[in-house]
């Protein structure tokens, strides 16, 4: 039997803050407060209640009876202290990106739910492995079969269980949780799927629980995206590492000579630490780092692009998040089943009330059959033709905020109606701004990239708005819509960036609706995808829980992407192919035409 141990963190909001934070400074600071605890002059401590006069008479006599070496410690410290804040909290002299400035700054309040990261981002205890590759859970030889092997006959609308017990490579049991399993129910022949609810267990098995939702034949299927010995290393990674890419930063100068460096979201990570330009957006507080340019100055920075993926692993790692591992799909456990009719229904009904912000989110969110998407939480609706479609959108102004899987959602409406005609910007079309018109109707739909951190191909900084201020600029009203979809460019980071970039965004949607409550804001989660270091559907499912809680006590309407990516048999894409996308905006326009 396996042996488990490990050390449980636990996981503040202010540890997560100051994760930035330089760590040395910190250490130093700390040992060099223990010797003076240490020392024979424990007065030292309390100087700061003295006069000048006293202080200056005290420093002095702190000063005679000290070896050379501690007044160069305590100098040493209080220079980094000195460069590391003015580094790190640029003022009003500090050179900024060329944008206009804001007309309000945001609170960057943070609801209850999303200040305890300990509860929200729990995840059970992960082991480590002590290098043994073959002690970490297998998706060949894990098992799973019926909680209740008795059980004949299943009916519509109850529900079917199995325990699922994880082994390593030997064919032992696990004696700890922490693994990342997904499991599904699957009508093949009906395009029919509903994600399983899996319940950790913490000793090595799962419960899992499907709910019958379609009458007919159903299927259990399990896939092992990530052993709990790999979500160890991907736990490490996102609480350890400043981050795990960098990124270009483009500066010109009049003649149009140009000089390219490092940037980030610390300024210790641009390679440069003594010598950084900072930029502060005026709107939303958020702050981006680029090394200082060799001869051009800081406002002279004109681009913005992709850099490098860090390696971040050892050998060893890379082997627990080797694709031989990662996203299997488990032997199949149970024999299919046949769901009987209830009442002569053959599928279980959305529920009658229509889709409107603030409805609460069951699990499961809901269910394909014949690929289409059916809601447990409102009506949602089938927009199917042109007309329905141009019929919902009539007279709105939609405004899509956020990554490239949002920008989907825009792609899919210009390709799918006719008369929605792109305007050519001339901007870079990865990040936007892209605006589609359709004049008839009064249709006009926008999409922009969010700004920093964003890995995308050469593109103008002044085209990098931050939604706050994007959301700062709009009136609102019951013509308007704001899509928020972020996520995907902040798994490369520490959950406190993401964290801080919430707390502004969430301000600023609090202050849209309450100039306009009736505007409807929809936010889009984050859906599955990725499968390494710099993207796992691990971070992606930590990412949800905090888009989830940041928005919580908002009347605001969630798309679960999350579930709509991982309820069929499909392959994992970060660009979910056009079924997925046609059920997602499907289900915004139900928002938009609730009737």
């Amino acid at each position: 039997m396996n042996r488990c141990s490990w050390e449980e963190s636990t996981l503040t909001l202010s540890e997560l803050l100051d994760h930035n934070c330089s760590k040395g400074v910190l250490k130093l600071l700390h040992w060099t407060l223990e010797l003076l605890q240490k020392s024979s002059h424990p007065w030292v401590l309390i100087t700061h209640q003295m006069s000048s006069k006293q202080l200056q008479a005290s420093t002095d006599l702190f000063i005679r009876p000290f070896r050379w070496h501690m007044i160069v410690i305590v100098g040493s410290v209080i220079a980094i202290c000195i460069l590391y804040i003015r580094v790190s909290w640029p003022n009003s002299m500090v050179p900024l990106p060329p944008q206009p400035r804001p007309a309000c700054k945001s609170s960057g309040s943070l609801p209850k739910e999303l200040s305890d990261l300990t509860h929200l981002l729990h995840w059970p205890p992960t082991p480590g492995d002590a290098g043994d590759l073959l002690a970490s859970t297998s998706p060949q030889t894990s098992t799973y079969h019926l909680r209740d092997r008795s059980q004949a006959s299943y009916t519509l609308g109850g529900s079917l269980e199995a325990i699922l017990v994880a082994r390593d490579h030997r064919g032992r049991p696990k004696t700890c949780g922490g693994d990342l399993f997904r499991a599904q129910l699957l009508g093949p022949h009906l395009k029919a799927g509903v994600p399983g609810d899996i319940q950790d267990l913490e000793n090595g098995t799962y419960l899992l629980s499907f709910p019958l939702l379609w009458a007919g034949q159903a299927q259990v299927r399990v896939q092992l995206i990530h052993s709990s010995e790999a979500v160890r290393v991907l736990r490490g990674i996102w609480r350890d590492q400043w981050a795990t890419v960098d990124f270009m930063g483009y500066f010109r100068g009049p003649t149009g000579y140009e000089e390219i460096v490092t940037c980030n979201v610390n300024p210790l990570l641009t390679g440069e630490e003594e010598s950084t330009c900072h930029y502060k957006d005026e709107d939303s507080g958020e702050l981006w780092f680029c090394a200082r340019p060799p001869t051009l100055p800081c406002n002279s920075l004109v681009g913005h692009s992709s850099g490098h993926y860090w390696n971040v692993t050892t050998p060893h790692e890379e082997a627990l998040l080797a694709w031989n591992v990662t996203d299997k799909v488990l032997p199949q456990g149970i024999s299919p089943i046949w769901v009987a009719k209830e009442s002569n229904k053959s599928l279980v009904l959305s529920p009658r009330q229509p889709c409107h912000p603030g409805i609460p989110g069951p699990k499961p969110s809901g269910f394909y059959h014949q690929d289409v998407w059916h809601s447990l939480s409102c009506s949602g609706r089938s927009f199917s033709t042109v007309d329905s479609i141009l019929g919902c959108l009539a007279g709105h102004v939609v405004h899509m905020m956020g990554d490239s899987t949002l920008r989907q959602w825009w792609e899919y409406l210009r390709d799918t109606v006719p008369s929605l005609k792109p305007m050519d910007l001339h901007t870079t079309y990865q990040t936007g701004p892209l605006m589609a018109v359709e004049t008839a109707r009064g249709i006009v739909l926008h999409w922009r990239a969010h700004s920093w951190p964003l890995r995308s191909l050469h593109t103008p900084v002044a085209s990098l708005h931050s939604v706050v201020r994007e959301l700062g600029g709009l009136a609102g009203g019951p013509h308007t819509v704001v899509v928020l979809g972020l996520g995907a460019h902040f798994t490369t980071f520490p959950p406190s960036v993401f964290v801080q970039r919430l707390a502004g965004i969430r301000a600023a949607v609090a202050a849209l609706l309450a100039r306009e409550p009736r505007t409807l804001v929809v936010i889009k989660l984050a859906n599955t995808g990725y499968k390494s270091v710099y993207g796992s559907d691990w971070f992606t499912l930590q990412v949800n829980r905090l888009l989830r809680a940041a928005f919580a006590d908002l009347r605001v309407a969630f798309v679960d992407a999350w579930e709509m990516t991982s309820s069929l048999a499909l392959p994992d894409r970060i660009h979910p192919g056009r079924l997925i996308v046609r059920n997602e905006v499907n289900f915004l326009l139900s928002f938009i035409c609730p009737i």
